[in-house]
């Protein structure tokens, strides 16, 4: 019998090689989806922790070209729709190069992290890095861009008592340490399953990465407090709407001023009828009134008779002329017998919307840079109001991202805070809840209502608790009224300012000195002689 010889093996598919290697690209960008999931509007603040298990596993044991890679993909996974609406009007170009940007600090974050995997108790390290990672953020280039803290994704989180104890970067720590603990938990979970052997010392780190987060949550509660130190105000809102969306709203400056003055003065008729409170004081939004009162008769008129219909000292956003080719972003107090009585002007101004830097460079990408034709320029003095006898903290719009900026107003006497903003260029975008949500944070930080008027939504009171009271719907006029706890007592997080920032970094550069000494030793022959 001839003996047949067996048939060659069937070639191999190419995808079959293939598709174990895009595994972890495609889970890299899938973490930073989740981290954008988890930001308001949605109320799945708990996406952040799988989120993070996610990115521990795809850069535990990675090298740093790796590392790179897959950080750039969570990073643009994360930014790239968390940032939609910086192209909300003025196209997808410089959308795209911030988010490209903001996902290269990212990228370089996790080659540090993907580094300190290899070092007992990794979790901690990581979550160390990656709060390093946004402090550098939120400094550099321009002043820094803090948008996409993991804490202002925790407005309505069980950790957001953390933020009253160590502010945004505890917040932020106590919320990665639990993503990247949960990770090493099923790491540890997969040794025993494969080997039967129980790492105690690795199993009891990974259970404490995970429950010393939530135990310090539970622990932090108590310094979470609404109630009222230093008895009430009543605070009104003014929320006039614009004539349409987008940047061309400037170009109806008088149409802006008219529609907050009109709701100001409904709100006068209200009282007088007896359907509404009484206000103490009145909060206008940023842009309120883009026509300069101090040289506009007709504006600072409108004004007047609005102010002094209501009859109560009111906040007033303007843009004021500061020489001939310059501009400040100033909130005058308006007295109803005095007129304007004191100003500030805000600090952290806006690069790329409120100055160009390098024009040149930026008209490359987009030529609405040539919109911004004054730039404005920032103020130095930190901006505290005596509205009726209540300390108003202000913070305009863009600041309220800035931990220093919120802060400041607290320690100069502030017994509640304004947050004044404008975010019609943005159009009906998540923007405006992002930025509302980073209100609630400050809230519970520094123990404070906030009270946040916008020109065109969303307009809320906020509890010193978090908890939003009171809230307007989009494009639409409107005024909330509303008696707001005051206080003056100090939260941890306000007394320690940046110190718990400051260790949380220190920590990040001891693990990526551990880590690269242990790269270094692990590289060296044996036999060595140092």
């Amino acid at each position: 019998m001839t003996p047949v010889d067996d048939p060659p093996p069937a070639p191999t598919p190419p995808t079959a090689g293939l598709l174990p290697r895009l595994l972890r690209p495609a889970a890299a960008a899938l973490s930073g989806v989740l981290l954008y999931a988890s930001f308001p509007p949605r109320p799945l603040w708990w996406l952040v922790l799988p989120g993070f298990a996610l990115l521990g596993w795809v850069l535990h044991g990675r090298g740093p070209r790796a590392a790179f890679g897959l950080g750039l993909l969570a990073g643009l996974g994360f930014m790239l729709p968390l940032l939609r609406w910086t192209g909300e009007d003025v196209g997808p170009v410089p959308w795209l190069a911030l988010a490209a940007a903001e996902g290269l600090f990212i990228a370089v974050g996790c080659v540090g992290i993907a580094a300190v995997t290899r070092l007992a108790y990794w979790p901690v390290w990581a979550a160390a890095v990656w709060i390093l990672d946004e402090a550098v953020r939120a400094r550099i280039p321009f002043g820094g861009f803090p948008w996409g803290k993991i804490a202002f994704g925790q407005a309505e989180s069980a950790f957001l008592p953390l933020a009253a104890l160590g502010g945004t970067p505890l917040l932020s720590f106590a919320v990665v340490l639990c993503g990247f603990g949960l990770y090493e938990a099923g790491r540890q979970f997969r040794t025993y399953r494969t080997t039967g052997r129980i790492p105690r010392a690795a199993v009891a780190g990974a259970a404490a990465c995970v429950l010393v987060p939530v135990a310090a949550a539970l622990a932090a509660l108590p310094l979470v407090d609404d109630s009222a130190e230093d008895g009430t105000a009543t605070v009104a809102a003014i929320q006039g709407n614009v004539p349409r969306l987008g940047l061309d709203f400037n170009s109806q400056r008088r149409a802006v001023l008219d529609n907050h003055a009109r709701r100001t003065t409904q709100l006068a008729e209200e009282v007088k009828a007896g359907k509404a409170k009484r206000p103490d004081f009145v909060l206008w939004p940023e842009n309120s009134s883009d026509l300069d009162p101090y040289l506009n008769a007709d504006a600072r008129e409108v004004i007047d008779d609005a102010v002094k219909a209501i009859g109560v000292p009111t906040v007033i956003g303007s843009v004021v002329e500061k020489g001939s080719d310059s501009l400040r972003n100033t909130l005058i107090e308006w007295d109803p017998d005095k007129g304007p009585v004191d100003t500030y002007d805000k600090r952290h101004i806006q690069p790329f919307g409120e100055y160009m830097p390098m024009r040149s460079i930026a008209r490359v990408f987009s030529e609405d840079v040539d919109r911004v034709q004054r730039e404005f320029v920032p103020g130095s003095e930190v901006g505290v109001f005596d509205l009726a006898g209540t300390k108003v903290g202000l913070v305009t719009c863009y600041e309220a991202a800035f931990d220093d900026a919120v802060r400041d107003t607290v320690l100069h006497g502030g017994q509640m805070i304004a947050v004044p903003s404008n975010n019609a260029t943005f159009g009906r975008s998540e923007m405006t809840y992002q930025q509302l949500a980073m209100s609630q944070v400050r809230a519970v930080e520094h123990g404070r209502a906030v009270v946040v008027p916008v020109t065109s939504g969303v307009s809320a009171v906020i509890r010193p608790d978090g908890t939003i009271v009171e809230k307007s719907g989009m494009f639409t006029p409107d005024a909330l009224v509303d008696e707001v706890p005051l206080r003056s007592s100090l939260t941890p997080a306000t007394r320690m300012g940046p110190l718990p920032e400051g260790l949380i970094a220190l920590l990040a550069v001891a693990g990526l000195g551990w880590a690269t000494a242990v790269a270094v030793r692990s590289r060296r022959p044996r036999g060595t002689v140092r």
